[in-house]
């Protein structure tokens, strides 16, 4: 048996970090076993449903290096196909017609939620014949679900979950209109496409036991379903607004790596000893359903924001440095040139050990790109007496070939000269060339920046 999994989404609105933890499992599950991972747009709520949504998830999915297998599925075509099976059960005995009117059912619920109980519908047209039926009235199409006994589910989650049939009305599988509903249309997707493993969030356990019965109803195979906890807040209240980004690409947008978000949301909800670093291949190769946790988890976002230095700081700088000039290329007030990614490039290896996402990456690259007006205690730095002292360091380097070797000679000779310790050199010279206190290597600053340039900013804050 090959594994067939597949992420469902419903495009009415930005991908959650939840859908891209349960995304991110089946691709990996389907990946480990050595099988298929595909996407489903469940877009048949067309009022609800938009073209942008779609974009986005399919979007977040390949930023997320979460390919597919085989082409987008789109709902919404399949109608037709629902509607076909739906009437496959009704000819073998296993759906039948409802009259019941829209008004009729709702009475019922407002009675029953009146006297406090629990409304399901009664099955009155179950065993009825056609010909009762009043005129005039669209039927909908129920399915017989069983009555007696337990659906048990071997959840590869949760465990044995079990739920009593008296416990499941007859749902309707197609509206009078004519439409499917959820829980068919996703049954008979899910066995056209041959997905033989449904990982998906808890809040649908209800629903599979809804689902089995269409299953059983058609005399298809039922698959494997892990059922994996939701992801809460650090208070452990609803992921929201509040607690920081909620969607995948607000993550890509706040400068989060896409491997370093799928190695916190993999740990998010599953673990393998105490590692906690798992890079892509490590986690096919570990990653298993059933090692899924029970137990709702918190997003931590300190810790993902800690997690993502450790990626940038492994990442290829190459990499980063066009990430960077990516970011700061619609800035007007930067210009960007050949030798600007020059500069980045080159101090790129010190940049991205202080940096902690892609925008701090950015922003402490931005002085490679023009001087920038040091203020409150940057300015306070360039007394007088630094003034002048810059003045003559400028001299010192001038006589140098701008090599990170020869400058930092030419500094430690200065200082040891002038009877000064080097950092008493360092930090107005850091203010001088960064705008800032804090800047990496001063060295290694100066020779990024390049001879012509660190002088001109050198000589201008003796000035």
């Amino acid at each position: 048996m090959t594994v067939r999994t597949r992420f469902a989404p419903s495009p009415t609105g930005p991908l959650h970090i939840g859908g891209v933890r349960t995304a991110l499992f089946n691709y990996l599950y389907a990946r480990h076993m050595g099988g298929q991972f595909l996407l489903r747009i469940e877009d048949t709520d067309r009022e609800r449903s938009t073209d942008a949504a779609t974009q986005g998830i399919i979007d977040s999915l390949d930023w997320l290096g979460l390919d597919r297998d085989e082409a987008t599925v789109f709902q919404s075509t399949r109608m037709e196909r629902h509607a076909q099976v739906a009437h496959q059960l009704l000819a073998n005995g296993n759906a039948y017609y409802c009259y019941c009117t829209p008004e009729e059912l709702a009475a019922e619920r407002d009675q029953a939620t009146k006297e406090k109980r629990v409304w399901r519908y009664d099955g009155r047209w179950r065993d009825r014949d056609p010909s009762e039926a009043p005129a005039g009235i669209k039927p909908v199409i129920r399915l017989k679900t069983q009555r007696d006994g337990d659906t048990v589910l071997e959840d590869l989650v949760q465990g044995t979950v079990r739920v009593g049939n008296t416990e499941l009305d007859d749902m309707i599988i197609l509206r009078s209109d004519g439409t499917p509903t959820y829980n068919h249309s996703v049954v008979v997707d899910d066995h056209d496409m041959a997905i033989t493993h449904v990982i998906r969030g808890d809040d649908h356990l209800t629903n599979t036991f809804r689902q089995i019965q269409v299953y059983r109803g058609m005399g298809w195979e039922i698959p494997r379903f892990g059922h994996i906890p939701l992801i809460h807040g650090e208070d452990g209240k609803k992921l929201s607004k509040r607690h920081g980004a909620q969607f995948a690409l607000e993550f890509r947008e706040n400068g989060y790596l896409p491997d370093a978000l799928c190695n916190y949301l993999l740990r998010l909800g599953w673990s393998h000893g105490d590692l906690e670093i798992v890079g892509r291949e490590d986690a096919i190769r570990l990653f298993d359903v059933v090692d899924i946790n029970r137990g709702a988890s918190r997003m931590d976002y300190a810790k993902l924001q800690n997690l993502n230095g450790i990626y940038l700081r492994a990442a290829d700088d190459g990499y980063l440095t066009q990430e960077v000039l990516a970011r700061l290329a619609n800035r007007p007030d930067l210009t960007m040139t050949a030798e600007i990614e020059t500069r980045i490039r080159t101090l790129m290896p010190a940049l991205k050990e202080r940096a902690k996402t892609l925008v701090d990456l950015a922003e402490s690259a931005v002085f490679l790109i023009r001087s920038i007006v040091p203020e409150g205690k940057a300015a306070a730095i360039l007394t007088a007496e630094a003034r002048d002292m810059l003045g003559a360091v400028h001299k010192a380097l001038a006589a140098t070939d701008f090599s990170v070797a020869s400058i930092d000679a030419a500094l430690r000779g200065f200082a040891e000269e002038k009877g000064l310790k080097l950092g008493q050199v360092a930090q107005p010279l850091r203010v001088a060339l960064t705008g800032g206190t804090v800047s990496p290597g001063i060295d290694a600053t100066l020779a990024a920046l390049g001879k012509t340039e660190a002088l001109a900013r050198i000589a201008a804050a003796a000035a």
